[in-house]
């Protein structure tokens, strides 16, 4: 499922700890919908800009979205 950076996939997940940019609107439509949570704070990688020195952390299942 790759979506070529179109933020549509959602396989991407991740989380994010450091300087980056704000969730563009089709991320947060991607993110509000299963199997994630937009309250969840992943971010999809391939619509996240890095603003600097950052931490990423990719969690277990297909989309990344088991962070417990």
């Amino acid at each position: 499922l790759n979506c070529r950076g179109h933020g549509t996939g959602g396989t991407c997940a991740v989380a994010v700890d450091g300087p980056v940019s704000e969730p563009t609107g089709r991320e947060r439509r991607r993110l509000d919908f299963p199997p994630h949570d937009l309250d969840s704070g992943l971010r999809l990688s391939c619509q996240t800009r890095v603003e600097g020195d950052l931490t990423v952390e990719k969690f277990d299942g297909f989309w990344g979205q088991h962070t417990e």
